[in-house]
């Protein structure tokens, strides 16, 4: 066996590695004088010197593999067959790019070529490549994700949550950093207490390799041994491949930060002159091969060009295509059964997570302690022992690692939901969440969609202090890309989650602490539900009150006593915060022409002023005063009860504001 997995040095083979490397490096010096002649923009960095490691793993692959590249993954786009014209396309910004010019540069992606494309995050690839191995591993397909990624990434936390992953789970992945012993300016030796990367991978559990970079065939054999590996044990591989950038970091750097000389001795060694060298050496090709490669490769850069050249703009009118995926019809409404039956919002949301499960074998749960434990406000106690631990998955505290796994399990097609414990948690997770959840439909021309499902609890009251009470759902309805829910009822607790799974896009659920002990009645054959559209909680004509999640109680219980007073306040329940149901505020104000929002998210920057912004927008017209709100105070959430309380909307303060509303 192991004789077959050596390189076989026969004479198309070598052309083919060399030719490999050759059209790289000439489409990369041409790359470089289009951006000084400024047809390229923005950052472009560059593979000259790195050639042999591209060209000596992804021709090993298989077409149903997937590859993850960082934002140095020209290279690696060309080698995998994503044609030359639809990336110089790209680098170009033009429509024919293989993102549609959405990417640029640094984000290249192809779906036909199983190419996710370049991450502008350093080691922000990692998590999704985890993700996509974890999808073929949950369905038993036999394939393998390449990841590559550079030296620089392995001071990133990102780097070892998934190799942890990846060890613990047996995911297919094979690891590969590209050690060009520089990370922008900083050096390894200055940056790593330990330099040698591959021993990182190996006290994580996983086979780890360390090969010349600079050394094609090595490079191949090493992978060609390494994919073998993981076809036979399922299991992942690192591959510490050491090379060098003859260029700079990007086309802005300067280079100051190391030596011509070290540039010149590394070029000495570079893989092109050293294989193309030996070959010639040896009599395995000759000097009409090496200028018939030059002269092909010549003629396909001219033509990339002249299509990039004649490529044109997207409209302006479809700037917001690609933001979301096509938009679901909402859900039929369930039909009553007339049996109500007695549940917790808890137990709601339980129930939910178990009928996706039933309904669809591609659902899985994964968290801190979701499973054995039962998860910490006890949702999902219980369901590990019904549907496994493979399907109720127990994670490490990664947040980054694990939602970024879940990010790349559904861009493989499963539907995972994800539980960030708090909400506080979410921020450690925040650049998955942004950077690769909301943006990759966007940054691959629609190619790739993230049909995920985010959960975590959110809200203060329960005296846990500044670091476990925040509100920050507003911050997430600020980002293109998502949709943000807040269930604030027993029928949306129960309902949501299904029609949030079907969606193509990712979904975060914010579920307020103080309601999962709620308890009410709710009709037995209670289903999915239109997660678009606000609801009216109350009728009423003298004042608009818009709320949402954990504030909607408080805001019922301030319109009774409103009511008492003779003043008829009607209630929203926004439960969409992005996107946001304008329509239904403003019908409202039609009606009232007053409105106070409550919102326990902080004042400043809060949603609350989006929504005053959005009626003064397109509802000025229709009010007879100016919008209030009542917002929590601007200090961390404090522990004494008295202070926390004092601190979030109460219903007194909305009592008072609604009645300043009416000049009382």
């Amino acid at each position: 066996m192991t004789a077959t997995l050596k390189p076989r040095l026969d004479r198309q083979h070598v052309l083919d590695l060399l030719g490999h490397m050759i059209r790289v490096r000439r489409f990369e010096d041409m790359c470089a004088e289009l951006y000084t002649r400024e047809r390229i923009r923005g950052f472009l960095h560059l593979y000259d010197g790195e050639e042999a490691i591209a060209a000596g793993v992804i021709p090993a692959l298989a077409p149903e593999d997937r590859i993850v590249a960082t934002y140095r993954e020209h290279g690696h786009a060309l080698v995998r067959g994503v044609p030359m014209t639809a990336v110089m396309a790209e680098m170009y910004g033009r429509a024919e790019g293989c993102s549609g010019g959405r990417g640029g540069s640094m984000h290249i992606f192809d779906a036909e070529t199983n190419f996710y494309g370049g991450n502008a995050i350093v080691g922000g690839g990692l998590p999704l490549a985890g993700g996509l191995a974890l999808a073929d591993r949950m369905r038993g397909d036999a394939h393998v994700t390449a990841c590559f990624f550079g030296e620089g990434a392995v001071a990133e936390g990102e780097f070892h949550e998934t190799l942890n992953l990846a060890e613990l789970w047996d995911l297919p992945v094979l690891f590969v950093c590209e050690n060009n012993g520089y990370a922008m300016g900083s050096a390894l030796a200055r940056t790593q207490a330990e330099t040698g990367i591959a021993a990182k991978a190996a006290a994580y559990g996983i086979e780890a390799e360390r090969v010349d970079g600079m050394d094609v065939v090595a490079v191949e054999a090493a992978t060609r041994r390494a994919l073998a590996r993981i076809r036979e044990t399922g299991r992942p591989h690192f591959l510490e491949c050491t090379t060098y950038r003859f260029r700079a970091h990007s086309m802005f750097d300067a280079q100051l930060y190391r030596d011509k000389d070290e540039v010149e001795a590394w070029k000495l060694k570079g893989p092109i002159v050293r294989f193309q060298g030996w070959l010639l050496e040896n009599g395995l090709i000759h000097r009409a091969d090496v200028d018939a490669i030059e002269a092909r490769v010549a003629a396909e850069i001219e033509e990339a060009v002249a299509f990039a050249e004649a490529g044109t703009w997207e409209p302006v009118e479809t700037l917001t295509r690609h933001v979301l995926g096509p938009q679901p019809e909402p859900p039929a409404p369930a039909r009553p059964s007339g049996r109500m039956v007695e549940t917790t919002y808890r137990e709601a949301v339980k129930q939910a997570i178990r009928d996706a499960m039933h309904r669809d074998e591609r659902v899985f749960l994964m968290g801190e302690d979701v499973g054995a434990y039962g998860g910490c406000y006890a949702v999902t106690k219980g369901l590990m022992d019904e549907f496994g631990p493979d399907r109720i998955r127990d994670t490490p505290l990664s947040e980054s690692g694990f939602t970024g796994a879940g990010i790349g399990a559904a861009a493989a097609g499963m539907r995972p939901i994800v539980e960030l414990m708090t909400v506080n948690f979410s921020l450690l997770a925040l650049d998955q969440i942004l950077n690769t959840a909301a943006t990759i439909r966007h940054m691959s021309g629609g190619q790739f969609g993230v049909p995920l499902v985010i959960r975590m609890a959110t809200g203060a009251g329960r005296q846990l202090a500044a670091q476990h009470s925040h509100s920050l759902e507003g911050w997430y309805a600020h980002i293109p890309g998502l949709k943000v829910l807040a269930p604030a009822t027993l029928e949306d607790a129960r309902g949501m989650l299904w029609t949030a799974l079907q969606d193509p896009d990712p979904v975060l659920i914010f579920e307020n602490v103080m309601l999962y002990n709620m308890a009410g009645r709710i009709d037995a054959n209670a289903g999915p539900v239109d997660i678009s559209k606000a609801a009216i909680r109350r009728a009423g004509k003298d004042v608009s009150l818009v709320t949402y999640g954990g504030s909607l109680r408080k805001t019922l219980e301030a319109a009774e006593a409103l009511a008492q007073e003779g003043i008829e306040a009607e209630v929203i329940d926004l439960r969409s915060l992005r996107p946001l149901d304008e329509e239904t505020i403003l019908a409202s104000l039609g009606k009232t022409r007053r409105a106070v929002i409550v919102d326990e998210g902080w004042r400043s920057g809060s949603l609350a002023a989006e929504i005053m912004a959005r009626i003064m927008e397109r509802g000025f017209w229709s009010l007879d005063g100016p919008v209030a709100r009542v917002c929590s105070e601007e200090v961390p959430i404090p522990y004494p009860a008295h202070l926390e309380q004092a601190s979030i909307p109460q219903v007194e303060k909305i009592v008072a504001a609604a009645r300043a509303q009416m000049g009382r």
